[in-house]
């Protein structure tokens, strides 16, 4: 499975927010930081991670609907969406 170009951009942006985030974890750990607030965060990028998961999961459904439609053979192994939606999840 293939992610399209435009999902592609906004799988980069989330993975880099998600960067930004771990980096601000790290720093929170090492300043000291109360635990509440540091696991907060940890919150925080675990669901930055799984929507970018999740995004690239959507597209691969988008490509086989949209091959279905246009009465292509789909191209997406949509047991292996599953697994990996399950994965997720």
């Amino acid at each position: 499975m293939q992610i399209d170009q435009d999902a592609l951009g906004d799988v980069i942006k989330r993975l880099r927010r998600a960067e930004g985030q771990i980096r601000g974890v790290i720093a929170m750990i090492e300043d000291g930081r109360d635990c509440a607030e540091v696991v907060t965060q940890l919150a925080a990028v675990s669901r930055a991670l799984d929507r970018a998961g999740f995004k690239i999961i959507a597209t691969g459904l988008r490509q086989c609907v949209t091959a279905e439609a246009d009465g292509e053979a789909q191209t997406v192994d949509v047991a292996q969406l599953e697994k990996l939606f399950l994965s997720l999840a």
